[in-house]
């Protein structure tokens, strides 16, 4: 177990390595920024068809990697398909799935989820995607999450968040509390067209450090990880650096 906090505990969201889309390039990356846990996206494991689903996992398990969740996966009710990613869920030892869902199938969607979040013991993130999708708002998150119970809470993407309203996740984490289940650390830089650009965390709109530490505050139990969507063809030296300015947070 981390003798370090849930908050600074850090993986990486594996969809910053989208374009090493197998699960021993995934790794080979993880370890180049040297982080030993991830949050495996749809790139580099197929979570639909159970006959793959042994094969990644027993990768990432030679490698060291924890897999601290999977996703984002959007929810619309369809349990036997939903079934298979919390079976997968399951036997790659991750505790939670980042989700999504839509406005016109949620209410029945969140019912379904939340009944194979109970059965199969593994938690529901609500992921925040700022202010254009649905479930970016506070208000939409918090709704969603209380209609499924102990087995849905959030996962605060902090840029995305920022984009919402100019919302501040400081705030969010602390309204939310014990329904924080998991971040992704992310930053953004805006222009004065109000464009958002991404940046390294810390960099940026976010303040590290008080976010951290409210994360700490809070009691935090979740997952973290950065997810850094720029520079796609060799996001690790930004991605360390990231991981640097977590360090730094005293």
């Amino acid at each position: 177990m981390p003798s370090i906090s849930a908050a600074r505990d850090v993986g990486v969201q594996s969809w910053s390595f989208r374009e090493f889309k197998t699960p021993e390039a995934l790794c080979a990356k993880l370890k180049e920024v040297g982080v030993t846990a991830t949050e495996v996206c749809g790139v580099q494991a197929d979570f639909n068809d159970p006959a793959k689903h042994d094969a990644p996992i027993a990768i990432f398990k030679k490698e060291g990697q924890r897999v601290f969740s999977i996703g984002v996966q959007t929810f619309t009710g369809n349990a036997a398909v939903e079934k298979q990613w919390f079976e997968f869920a399951k036997k790659a030892g991750a505790k939670y799935i980042s989700a999504h869902f839509k406005i016109d199938s949620f209410r029945d969607a969140i019912k379904v989820a939340s009944g194979l979040s109970e059965v199969y013991g593994i938690k529901l993130a609500l992921h925040c995607h700022g202010g254009y999708m649905f479930g970016g708002s506070l208000d939409e998150i918090t709704y969603i999450s209380e209609l499924g119970g102990d087995y849905v809470g959030v996962n605060i993407d902090t840029a995305w968040c920022m984009q919402a309203g100019n919302a501040n996740p400081t705030e969010w984490a602390k309204k939310l509390g014990k329904k924080v289940y998991g971040t992704h650390y992310k930053d953004f830089l805006w222009d004065k067209n109000g464009k958002w650009s991404e940046t390294v965390i810390g960099e940026g709109s976010l303040d590290l450090p008080t976010y951290v530490k409210t994360l700490d505050d809070i009691g935090f139990s979740g997952f973290a990880v950065i997810e850094y969507e720029a520079d796609p063809k060799d996001p690790a030296p930004a991605i360390i650096r990231c991981l640097q300015a977590i360090k730094a947070v005293a």
